[in-house]
Parts: C-alpha cells; sequence; structure tokens
C-alpha cells in the first residue's frame, strides 16, 4: 500500500516557525519558554538539533544505511542544546533557518517507495522520521511563546498527536471529548475510562505535557495522572 505522509503539513509547518524568526533579539530568546527550565533560546537550538538529526535518519535511509538519532546519544544531545542556547539571537536565527531549509530539501526530495525504507529511529521508517517530527516541530514552536500555541494546531495534527501519546492514558482507560466537535477517543483498556473535556486543541495539549490555553475538565474528580511520554 503506498504511503500518503503529511509532508505538506510539515513543511507548512516549518513555513510557520521560519516566519516567526525575524522578530528575535538576544532579550527574546534569554526569556523563558512554556517548558521549565528551559529558555526560548534551549528551545530554538533543540528544534535545530532535532530537526537535523530527523533529517538525517532520511538521508542516509535512502543511502541503504541505518544510523543512530544523535552522534553520542542523549548526553551529546543535551550538551548540545546547553551549548546552542548560549548564542545570540542573529545565530540561532540563522542555525535553526539553514536546518529548516535542509530539512525541507530532504524531505521534498523523497520518492513514493522511498517512505517505507528503515530508519533506527524507534526502528521505524522514514515516515516514522517525518511524523516525529511533525509532533516536534508543531508542540517545540507553540513552546517558543511567540504567538503560535497549541489552538493554532490542526484538527490532521490533533488527530495525530492523540493516536501517539494514546500510552499516556491512566491505568483505567481515558475518555477524550471535543467541546468543539465530534472526536470522541478512548484511549487505553481499563474497564473504567475517566472522561475529559474540553477543546480538541486544548485536549491535545493537556495530554502533551501542555497548559491548556482553555479549561479541560474531568468526569468525575480531577484530571487523571498522566503516564510518561511514550
Amino acid at each position: 500500500m503506498a504511503v500518503t505522509p503529511p509532508l505538506d503539513a510539515v513543511l507548512a509547518a516549518q513555513r510557520r516557525l521560519d516566519g516567526l524568526l525575524d522578530g528575535l533579539t538576544d532579550a527574546v530568546v534569554r526569556a523563558p519558554s512554556a517548558l521549565p527550565g528551559w529558555s526560548r533560546a534551549h528551545v530554538l537550538a533543540h528544534l535545530e538539533g532535532v530537526g537535523a538529526a530527523l533529517a538525517r535518519q532520511a538521508r542516509y535511509a535512502t543511502r541503504g544505511e541505518t544510523v543512530e538519532v544523535y552522534d553520542g546519544g542523549r548526553p551529546a544531545r543535551d550538551a548540545a542544546i546547553e551549548a546552542g542556547a548560549e548564542r545570540s539571537a542573529e545565530d540561532l536565527r540563522w542555525a535553526v533557518r539553514s536546518m529548516l531549509g535542509s530539512a525541507e530539501e530532504v524531505w521534498s526530495g523523497l520518492g513514493p517507495e522511498q517512505w517505507r525504507l528503515p530508519v533506527r529511529y524507534r526502528d521505524g521508517e522514514v515516515t516514522t522520521a517525518l511524523l516525529a517530527w511533525w509532533r516536534e516541530v508543531e508542540m517545540h514552536t507553540a513552546d517558543l511563546l511567540l504567538g503560535h500555541g497549541p489552538n493554532g494546531w490542526s484538527r490532521a495534527f490533533c488527530a495525530h498527536a492523540l493516536d501517539f501519546l494514546a500510552p499516556r492514558a491512566p491505568e483505567g482507560g481515558l475518555t477524550l471529548v471535543a467541546a468543539d466537535g465530534p472526536e470522541v477517543r478512548t484511549l487505553g483498556t481499563g474497564e473504567r475510562p475517566v472522561t475529559v473535556r474540553g477543546a480538541l486543541t486544548d485536549l491535545t495539549a493537556w495530554l502533551a505535557g501542555r497548559v491548556p490555553e482553555d479549561r479541560v475538565d474531568a468526569e468525575p474528580g480531577p484530571l487523571p495522572e498522566l503516564r510518561p511520554w511514550p
């Protein structure tokens, strides 16, 4: 069966991020992001690194090779973020834009038969890496607090993110009910699921560990504790 990756949506998310970079100043990038302990500079450095790493998965796959996501693993990734976050706004802008251009070239250059090529990331396929980049660029663009928050996520992105984040459902199960649309999603296999209601983007933000832009409510009782990120 032919693979239909969400390439147009990913490239649109890249362009959206690119459009937010013009207004960066040193004061802006030093300000806190939505992620505890991370400045906007940390988020930008992470986006640069993860965007390049996931595009590299695809580039090597087309050569018939697989490669680790990060050379040196998680410690090297974390060190690169800390070092990268020390750069000026101008340097960060250049680095992220350079990554975005390279990533677009890689993703846009793939043929229909190449999306199923194996990659090391999660022992998946090229499409697996693209979907990961979709999550990273959408969520971390919102984390930058530069005017494009979770309420800008498309319903298609929310559907994908909820599928990916389903393992976070509590042991008893979880039913998500969109207050602004027809979506009703039951996650997990428990026999006593907690029902959580809210706008679709707010439900997705909550399941992703972000602060919803409007409230989400559980029935009955308080919001349940979620399991770790999958």
